[in-house]
């Protein structure tokens, strides 16, 4: 734990402290930030009040007494309830506002960690309970040059291995392979044929990578496996979603996703949908680099919107169906910041030295497209971390 960091900071946000609380690891977030075991044996509630000046204080149950001794700040004890209650009173004497992983109305539920029982208490104190979303998005999702430069590594090791799976699709069906060509190859076997070389460069990942052909490319979380796939044919439409990791600690994330026409061209429809959402991305993109370059803070909600207004003035406004993209840290599905006013309105700043994805799509019931890159930031600019496709992969 940074004290000095996260004290400056809840100064600058004029909070007058930051309080974390656990109980059974409710809130992972707490762990990370104050550096605790996160396998901990945790069957009491414990708090920690970082004041915006000043000493921490500490209160956990005398049973698990010791469960915050690795950090600095005083130690209150209970065991009743009516001690938790009067000792949670003394140590917020003289905060008024206080951040709490909490989220007004769960808008940003991916810090709405604090249960609204705890909330009421706390007013019933006469405090204002304020989100902590702004905070968590400085301490969780910074990034620093290390982590940057392992995404810069899992970048360029899965560029060139999607580059390499197209011409393996190539080489397994198009017609002038015939004598290579391998009967029924499915989704599941070159979702196997990523994965083998992925772990060949040293990643790792959660579930996936996706292979979706035709209809299945329509399912924007489709997952094919060994029972459970389609064979690729030639004349389909695939799309590929692909991520991982360098295998270190705190290493950062690089998902892509590209989609592409075998052994044919484009129809005019397929080619509408992928110029639109093409399109989409890159109005995303432009929003979040103008407002870098102009040194102006941008809203996860506001570079969404710029992507959205592309997709619903060429008519396709309902089949985007997600937002336009998500923070990319630790965690494939960061803490910080998504590019999102649809499935949730997150005004959450895209802060400096940050990644994230811009992935729109469209989903119709025959085919989907979704076009997704991942962006970095600094103090000055932001930009796209790996390759750009501008147009249908042929294969």
């Amino acid at each position: 734990m940074d004290l000095e960091a996260i004290q400056a900071a809840l100064r600058e946000a004029g909070h007058d402290g930051w309080l974390f609380y656990d109980h059974h690891h409710r809130d992972p977030i707490a762990a990370h930030i104050l550096g605790l075991d996160e396998k901990a044996h945790i069957t009491r509630r414990w708090y920690y009040f970082v004041p915006a000046e000043g000493e921490p204080r500490k209160l956990v149950h005398r049973v698990e007494q010791g469960r915050l001794d690795s950090l600095p700040g005083t130690k209150g004890l209970y065991s009743s309830w009516l001690e938790l209650a009067a000792g949670l009173d003394a140590m917020l004497t003289g905060a008024t506002q206080i951040a709490m992983q909490y989220s007004p109305n769960n808008a940003i539920m991916y810090v709405s960690m604090v249960d609204a029982g705890t909330v009421e208490f706390l007013r019933g104190l006469g405090k204002q309970i304020v989100s902590s979303a702004d905070l968590v998005s400085q301490f969780e999702a910074v990034l620093s040059e290390e982590q940057m430069a392992t995404h810069a590594v899992a970048q360029r090791a899965i560029d060139q291995i999607l580059e390499e799976g197209w011409k393996e699709i190539g080489r397994r069906v198009r017609p002038s392979s015939v004598s290579r060509r391998v009967a029924g190859f499915t989704e599941f076997d070159h979702v196997q044929w990523l994965s083998k070389a992925m772990r060949r460069d040293g990643l790792v990942w959660e579930n996936g990578p996706n292979v979706s052909v035709n209809a299945n490319s329509s399912d924007s979380h489709y997952e094919p496996t060994i029972d459970h796939c389609a064979p690729i044919r030639q004349g389909d439409f695939m799309l590929i979603d692909i991520w991982g990791r360098l295998n270190e600690a705190d290493s950062i994330f690089y998902d892509i996703t590209w989609t592409g026409v075998v052994g044919r061209e484009p129809t005019e429809r397929e080619q509408k949908v992928f110029t639109t959402v093409r399109d989409a991305r890159d109005a995303a993109i432009a929003a979040v680099e103008a407002a870098f370059a102009e040194g102006r803070a941008i809203c996860g909600c506001e570079a969404d919107d710029a992507a959205r207004g592309v997709i619903y003035a060429a008519g396709f406004g309902t089949e985007f169906t997600h937002r336009t993209g998500h923070n990319i840290a630790r965690e494939l599905h960061g803490p910080g910041a998504h590019l999102d006013n649809l499935e949730t309105h997150d005004e959450r700043h895209l802060l400096p030295y940050t990644c994230f994805s811009v992935e729109p799509g469209i989903y119709l019931p025959e085919f989907g497209v979704r076009s997704e890159v991942d962006m970095m930031t600094s103090d000055t600019k932001a930009w796209v971390t790996g390759k750009i496709q501008r147009e249908l992969v042929r294969i």
